[in-house]
């Protein structure tokens, strides 16, 4: 990819100030003049109380100034849902491991996305085959280049090289993005499972940590839902559906004719989730013996219990290259950082029989990897990651188009029905602005009437009569309005009319929601960056 895209439209990055108290922010107004509207009485050098209570109506002033001038701004760009990232698809294995988070880190780069000034939502998933970052952005340009700055920042890599590699889509393209990918179409091995796990653990981590906004709470959901019903209505999922099962499938490609009719020591590296599915499709293609390397027994004895068709053995951690002096074929599957497998030690392992092709196979399917760079220049040694599964996954590529094409109406579908609810949420502050306005009107009038009436005439029982009089008028006048701030969802000519009225009514009682929002979330942001006493 040669230029960074949004769906179809190249991106410019625009350069701005931040939000930080210590200079001036993008709001035009420097930290100690908003503390003294936030906090009172924080201002240094008081000379007396006349010159403080000056001072802070000015300062004051001068706040509510700057949020209009923000608001106007921020009004020029919706608020936006996107996703940046990378996958198999756009990026070597190289690049991928050096973005990769581990799931255990999640909640710690959501939250440093959501520090973002211009970033109000945050969501993380990254797998083996992919690293994206889902977001909601209160400025659509900004946001996108602070989170291109931190991921050059996270990873070591600079924007510039990160750009050739990287998607960026918004709205309606990101959802259905999210969407294809919990249900297995953009996966390397079409219709995998593993990845709606994934998609779920999202999810979780942000239940757990408080970490995911009520949009990208929504969004995963509606995607998981998606992920569900094309595995339920569709045949996707039949046959070969994992990184995992590919890997075995590669791994006994590579294998000679001999190995059919000679034993073949296979061993395992990392008994988690991808390493528990390599020895259950090992299993399921006739092997009876697999060497299970782990740093703790646990996991091992967990796959001894599910799996009783084969033999598995468990060695410690320390015992690893003992064991793999004794393989043909070694998977590794840990969430190592570092190489477990390096030059000096493979070089120095036996060799493998001529029998079997006098080479051993390294099937890596880590990221980052658990096989050095290196370990590809030795003799006897032949090493396949993750990238190298194409192999297997394109012998049945006609058939994976077929099936993609049976599940693309349900993704659709759920889009819809995701974008009618995201846009039921604009109708919501119009709705609860007009009660109030109609309310405050009510309370007034009724404070004139009960004077009009007097207190010796004003009983509890005409009291009472004549507010739910004033509450049942209101509420009959406000019905017909509000009923058309309803749509029905997935209904576009009925959502576009219900928009229609928001905007009318919005002029009509100079209700002024959308800016009252803006003003709301530019003000939260300032107030997360200003450090607390």
């Amino acid at each position: 990819m040669a230029s960074l895209k949004t769906g179809t439209a190249s991106i410019s990055a625009t350069k701005f100030n931040t939000f930080r108290v210590d200079r001036k922010s993008s709001l035009g107004l420097r930290a100690p003049a908003y503390v003294a509207v936030q906090k009172g009485f924080s201002l240094r050098n008081v000379r007396c109380e006349v010159g403080l209570d000056v001072e802070k109506k000015t300062a004051a002033l001068e706040a509510l100034e700057q949020f209009k001038i923000s608001a106007d701004r921020y009004m020029k760009e919706r608020i936006c849902i996107g996703v940046i990232g990378l996958s198999v698809h756009t990026a070597p294995v190289e690049m991928r491991e050096k973005l990769a988070i581990p799931e255990a880190q999640w909640p710690h780069a959501i939250a440093e996305l959501c520090n973002l000034n211009h970033i109000e939502e945050a969501a993380v998933l990254s797998t083996c085959n992919r690293m994206e970052v889902y977001f909601v952005a209160l400025s659509w340009h900004r946001g996108v280049q602070e989170i291109l700055d931190w991921m050059a920042k996270t990873s070591g890599i600079p924007v510039s090289d990160l750009r050739q590699h990287l998607f960026i889509l918004r709205e309606s393209d990101a959802t259905q993005h999210l969407f294809t990918v919990s249900s297995g179409l953009d996966s390397l091995v079409l219709g995998e499972g593993q990845i709606l796990a994934q998609v779920k653990q999202v999810v979780k981590t942000g239940q757990l940590n408080g970490g995911l906004g009520k949009t990208m709470d929504r969004i995963f959901k509606d995607a998981i839902t998606a992920g569900k019903r094309v595995r339920t209505e569709t045949n996707i999922s039949s046959g070969a559906v994992s990184v995992s099962s590919a890997a075995v499938e590669l791994a006994l490609l590579k294998l000679p004719e001999e190995s059919r009719y000679n034993p073949v020591n296979f061993l395992l590296v990392g008994a988690g989730k991808m390493g528990r599915l390599v020895v259950k499709h090992l299993a399921a293609k006739g092997v009876k013996r697999v060497v299970v390397v782990n740093r703790s027994v646990e996991n091992v004895d967990a796959l001894r219990e599910e799996m009783k068709d084969i033999e598995i053995i468990y060695k410690p951690l320390s015992d690893m290259l003992e064991a793999a002096a004794e393989a043909n074929v070694v998977f590794t599957s840990t969430a190592s950082e570092a190489p477990l497998f390096i030059k000096e030690n493979v070089e120095v392992l036996p060799p493998v029989s001529e029998i079997l092709g006098g080479t051993r196979l390294f099937i890596d399917i880590s990221v980052p990897r658990n096989v050095g760079t290196c370990v590809s220049g030795i003799k006897h040694a032949r090493v396949y990651n993750v990238d190298d599964l194409k192999e297997v996954v394109e012998a049945n590529k006609e058939d994976r188009l077929r099936k993609a094409r049976e599940a693309e109406q349900i993704i659709n579908e759920e889009v819809k029905r995701f974008n009618a609810w995201k846009d039921s949420l604009e109708t919501v502050p119009t709705i609860k602005k007009l009660r109030s306005y109609a309310d405050r009107i009510r309370a007034a009038e009724l404070d004139k009437c009960f004077q009009k009436i007097g207190d010796e005439a004003l009983t509890k029982k005409v009291k009472k009569a004549v507010e739910t009089l004033s509450t049942s008028i209101v509420n009959r006048l406000l019905h017909g309005p509000l009923q058309h701030l309803r749509c029905e969802a997935g209904d576009e000519k009925s959502l576009d009319e219900t928009l229609e009225n928001m905007h009318a009514l919005n002029r009509m009682f100079n209700l002024d929601t959308e800016k009252a929002i803006i003003e709301q979330k530019i003000k939260a942001k300032v107030d997360k960056s200003i450090p607390k006493k």
